[in-house]
Parts: structure tokens; C-alpha cells; sequence
């Protein structure tokens, strides 16, 4: 009886760990907090960040806000959401940056394969940038640059309180092209709050 009692205590005990490491195991996420809205806050703009953008960790000093938006079925990759604030220099300046940043197909020049456009973002002045080719992928402050084909940028530059925010969405062009309708949602979304 004894025995029979300590066996049954024993694999209860079994079943529960083995339980609780398969779930440690499958790599699943928890789900609390998930509900949550994230808002990003440009000086007194506000807008709320879509739910399907992951909140990652912003390295300081220029980068106010990160998020990793899910990859398009068949890419390698997931694009890179980030909002940047303390780079100085004005929107022309910081366009013709980024252009840097792509080379073009082959074929092609720069300036075809680059779109820019005049917005406000409430009563900010935004200049937009789209641009396709290879992405000149590289990490601050290396030399290293890792050419990435068939990338594409949607980048936006607000004049801000102080200096500029910079907006920048990367990735491969398939999984960027199908976060553009809500990037451009979100961005038409910032209101003002004063408080």
C-alpha cells in the first residue's frame, strides 16, 4: 500500500515536470500583456502602434522606440520598425542619407527607384521616402556593410520640438509592402495630446 502511494506521489511529480518543460521548451511566448496598446510619443503627438509590432528593447541615445514587424510568408526575414530622435539636419539632408543607404537594380538609377512625398503629421512638416534595390545593411559605428537584395525603406523625417524624428521601416520588399497600409495608418493616426 505504502509503496503503491509513493509510486502514484511519484508520477504526479513526473507529469508535472514534464508538463510545465514542454511548454518552457516550445519556445511560446506568454500572452500577458498582449492586449496592451503600445503608444509612441513624438514630443505632444501620440499615435497607437498596431498590434502585430513587437515592442523590442531601443539602444540609446538616437533610438527612442523599436519594433520588429512580422515577416511576409516566403521571407527570410522580419522588417525593423525605428524611431529615431536626436540626429540632426534637415529633411533634404536626411533624404539624400538614406539614398545612400540602396543600390539601385541594375538598370536603374537611384532617383527612379526612390519616391518622395510632402505630408503633415497634425501640423509637423513630414517628408516620406520610399525606396527599393539593395539595402546597404550595416551597424553603427562599423565599417562592415552587409548588402541585403530586394530590400525596401519606407523612412520619414518630423521636425520635432527640438531636433527631428526619424522614422524608418526596413526589410524585404514583400513583408514591407505588406505593413505599408498600416504604417501609413499609424502615421495618419498621431493626434495631439497636451497632457
Amino acid at each position: 500500500m505504502r509503496r503503491s502511494f509513493c509510486l502514484g506521489i511519484f508520477a504526479v511529480a513526473v507529469l508535472g515536470c514534464s508538463s510545465s518543460e514542454g511548454d518552457r521548451s516550445s519556445g511560446k511566448k506568454s500572452d500577458r500583456g498582449k492586449d496592451e496598446p503600445t503608444e509612441v510619443r513624438l514630443d505632444d503627438l501620440r499615435s497607437t502602434i498596431p498590434a502585430s509590432w513587437q515592442k523590442e528593447t531601443a539602444a540609446p541615445p538616437f533610438r527612442a522606440y523599436q519594433f520588429r514587424l512580422p515577416r511576409a510568408e516566403g521571407d527570410e526575414a522580419d522588417a525593423l520598425l525605428v524611431v529615431y530622435h536626436g540626429i540632426g539636419g534637415t529633411a533634404k539632408a536626411n533624404i539624400e542619407r538614406w539614398k545612400t543607404q540602396f543600390k539601385p537594380p541594375d538598370g536603374k538609377t537611384t532617383e527612379e527607384v526612390a519616391k518622395i512625398k510632402e505630408l503633415k503629421l497634425v501640423d509637423r512638416p513630414a517628408s516620406y521616402l520610399d525606396i527599393e534595390g539593395t539595402f546597404l545593411d550595416s551597424k553603427p559605428g562599423s565599417q562592415d556593410v552587409t548588402p541585403r537584395p530586394g530590400y525596401r525603406m519606407l523612412a520619414v523625417h518630423i521636425e520635432g520640438r527640438d531636433t527631428p524624428y526619424h522614422i524608418k521601416l526596413t526589410g524585404p520588399a514583400k513583408t514591407v509592402e505588406e505593413h505599408k497600409k498600416e504604417f501609413d495608418d499609424w502615421l495618419a493616426g498621431f493626434h495631439v495630446q497636451l497632457y
